[in-house]
């Protein structure tokens, strides 16, 4: 905590009580305060009256009993010698020497200090910037600057002292001064500096003392939003929604209702308001009747350190469960099979469960039935398939909002069954591969074709060679080789040569026979021509 004191001084008039002290010594102390009626005694030794008394200030005769007081007179003498002040001023402050003379001749002397004192009087007290409540209180924010300011006015002196009692601490001085004002500071006030502050103001002459007290009470929010939660009910269509806000003095109104929490700042109301309370916790329970799909819960906070007219809210949008998998599964017999659903869209979060057959029977854990969670996946292990494990299941999801179901059939298939399967399946690929071998080989043979014998009039023996030339070609033949007629449609003709090979058996006497009359023969007649 910083304090900064200043102080001022200011000339003023105090008032007290007056207080006699008599003594037989010849001097005496008198206090008294403005106004009041002082009595200065002068002989207070005996019972004898004087029989002449005199008094003296600053060496000038004030009273003297030899002289009547005309009426009104504010200074007389008293028949015992005392000097009468009525109506006391701080002019008549000062030191008063009496001389007494007794029956016999006897003089007695005597000396009365007067001293004049006035307050504490006019003490006051401020503190801001702060709210004040209707019951006086002031109240300021954590975080903030408050200044402290006392005053007050005492004749011939005062002490004014700042004092402070708290829950945590208790100062019966944080800062004094012997001058008319004090201030002091607080900078970043905490929850710590709330309490009561008293301002005391001191006449050290009079003893007397006046005190001024303030009470201060620091308002603070936590710096988080209010937490929104639910809980399950025992009935599965019910719902607890609980809303905390801890850590606020005083303590914050919270409301549950219909709303959103969306931009900044959030929104400043709810809607229809479903609950309230002043409280750090708020309950409600609502059923399946009051809850809709895509509904907005909102919690909102409101509190006095919080600037006028706002609030801190927290909210969720509500939303029905809605199961997903694959709703057809195929087994084959004595094999395990795993079905699963996932639901992870459903808000309050849904239970999510399998069950069994149209009647959706329990499914009981076991070693053919596991049920495991997977995160938001739920599966369902079954564990050696038979026929009568045949037919529908449900993936069952329900929160407050609604019930829903995924169905999955499960077809469980025999061994034999699938062999007549593979057995069709073989032979569909060995009929499609033959078929893709007899292409691959026609294509690469397409630009040579052999001719067996008996293809015209060629001789048994020989071997005949059939060359397909394309008919872009024909020129370099057009000239050697006799043309048939161009066919009507004005297609193009292809040409096939026939050049006979000779056999094994005439190879070596045709080698050997080898003339250049054979080879005119040949040029000049070449081998048999067949157009197509």
């Amino acid at each position: 905590m910083k304090i900064v004191a200043t102080a001022a001084i200011l000339h003023f008039c105090l008032c007290a009580t007056a207080a006699v002290s008599d003594s037989d010594s010849t001097e005496t102390a008198l206090v008294a305060a403005p106004g009041d009626v002082a009595a200065l005694p002068c002989y207070a030794v005996g019972n004898e009256t004087p029989i002449l008394t005199t008094w003296v200030k600053n060496g000038q005769e004030v009273a003297s009993s030899q002289t009547p007081a005309p009426a009104g007179q504010r200074v007389t003498v008293t028949n015992d010698g005392s000097l009468r002040i009525g109506r006391v001023a701080p002019g008549d402050e000062g030191t008063y020497r009496c001389s007494s003379t007794l029956p016999g001749n006897y003089t007695f002397h005597a000396r009365v200090s007067l001293r004049v004192s006035t307050g504490p009087e006019n003490v006051s007290t401020s503190v801001g910037p702060a709210t004040a409540l209707s019951n006086g209180t002031l109240v300021v924010l954590r975080g903030s600057s408050v200044s402290f300011h006392c005053s007050g006015s005492s004749y011939p002196s005062q002490r004014l002292t700042w004092a402070f009692s708290g829950a945590s601490s208790s100062n019966d001085s944080l800062t004094s001064t012997a001058n008319t004002t004090l201030d002091f500071r607080i900078e970043d006030v905490q929850p710590g500096a709330q309490g009561v502050y008293s301002c005391r103001a001191h006449n050290p002459v009079s003893g007397q003392a006046v005190n001024r007290s303030t009470q201060l009470l620091v308002y603070y929010v936590p710096d988080r939003r209010p937490d929104c939660a639910w809980a399950p009910a025992r009935d599965p269509s019910q719902v607890w929604f609980n809303c905390t806000w801890s850590g606020a003095y005083p303590t914050p109104t919270l409301l549950w209702g219909d709303g959103d929490d969306q931009g900044d700042p959030p929104a400043q109301r709810v809607g229809s308001v479903y609950a309230s309370d002043r409280a750090e916790s708020l309950s409600l329970m609502l059923n399946r009747s009051a809850l809709s799909d895509g509904q907005t819960l909102r919690c909102a906070a409101r509190h006095p350190a919080l600037a006028a007219g706002t609030e801190t809210s927290c909210s969720f949008t509500l939303k029905s469960p809605y199961p997903e998998g694959e709703p057809l599964v195929t087994a084959l017999a004595a094999t395990s099979v795993t079905l699963t659903c996932t639901e992870d869209v459903s808000l309050p979060p849904a239970n999510t469960t399998w069950k069994r057959g149209l009647q959706q029977e329990d499914i009981v854990p076991g070693s053919k039935y596991v049920l495991f969670n997977d995160g938001p996946a739920r599966r369902l292990t079954i564990h050696n398939i038979s026929k009568e494990d045949e037919g529908v299941y449900f993936c069952r999801s329900e929160n407050p909002l609604a019930v829903r179901e995924l169905e999955v059939y499960l077809t469980v298939k025999t061994s034999s069954a699938y062999t007549g399967v593979i057995l069709g399946v073989f032979i569909a690929a060995l009929i499609v591969g033959s078929a893709v071998i007899v292409a691959k080989t026609l294509h690469f043979n397409r630009h040579r074709m052999c001719l067996g014998n008996g293809f015209g009039q060629m001789e048994e023996d020989s071997g005949d060679v059939l060359s397909l030339v394309e008919s872009d070609d024909e020129q370099i033949f057009r000239d050697a080789v006799p043309q048939l007629p161009p066919i009507a449609n004005g297609h193009q003709t292809t040409l096939v040569q026939i050049h006979r090979i000779p056999s094994s058996d005439h190879e070596d006497a045709e080698t050997a026979d080898t003339s250049p009359q054979e080879d005119t023969a040949q040029t000049e007649a070449p081998g048999d021509l067949l157009t197509l």
